[in-house]
This record gives C-alpha cells, structure tokens and sequence, in this order.
C-alpha cells in the first residue's frame, strides 16, 4: 500500500499528467484563452494580431488590459463576472472566463 501512495503522489505531480500543470498545460489554457477571446471579445477589443498597429479607439485592448498597474487575475476575474454599463454582460463558462484571464495575464510585459 506504501508503494502504491508514493505512485500516486509522483503521478500527481508529474508537470502534466497529474494534478500540477505544467507549462504545456498553461500554454494550453492561455491558447484556449485567445480563441475564446477572438470568438467572443474580438468584436469590440483588439485581439492579438488585430491589436498589433491599431490606432487607439474604443474598448483597451487586452494587451493594455494586462499592462494596466496592479492588474491582476483576481481583478480580470471580478471584471469579468460583473455587469458593467460600457460592456454587455457576456456569460462565460468559468473554464471560458479562467482561460480568458491566463490569456489576458499572459501579455503583460516584464520590467
């Protein structure tokens, strides 16, 4: 029984395959992430390649999102669960609104 614990604490922490993502796991949600963004946010924000040389009107776009001070994912994540009167109220699934975030949170620049 001893040895059977042990596998699984290794399965589980095995960086995808148990219960830790791995990078290959958060690359996953953060690509899950602009594809939900493209289908769903891209109409009104700049996403990805769209943002790239767009003159700056409407909605920020996600990169400036992620880049805004002391934006985080707790803060996206409030963002997007709460109606507000410049943005229709879009109901994302919390696996949707969780990839959402990693994807927003990925494009924030290092100092």
């Amino acid at each position: 029984m001893h040895r059977t614990a042990l596998a699984l604490v290794a399965l589980a922490s095995t960086p995808g395959l148990g219960l830790c993502p791995g990078p290959a796991a958060a690359q996953s949600l953060v690509e899950r992430g602009r594809a939900v963004a493209e289908r769903v946010c891209a109409e009104c924000h700049p996403v990805g390649s769209a943002a790239t040389g767009r003159p700056r009107q409407g909605p920020a776009s996600f990169e400036a999102i992620a880049n805004t001070p002391g934006m985080t994912a707790m803060a996206l994540t409030i963002w997007l669960e709460t109606p507000h009167r410049d943005m229709p109220h879009i109901l994302l699934e919390p696996q949707e609104r969780d990839a959402v975030v990693a994807y927003i949170t990925s494009l924030k620049r290092t100092p």
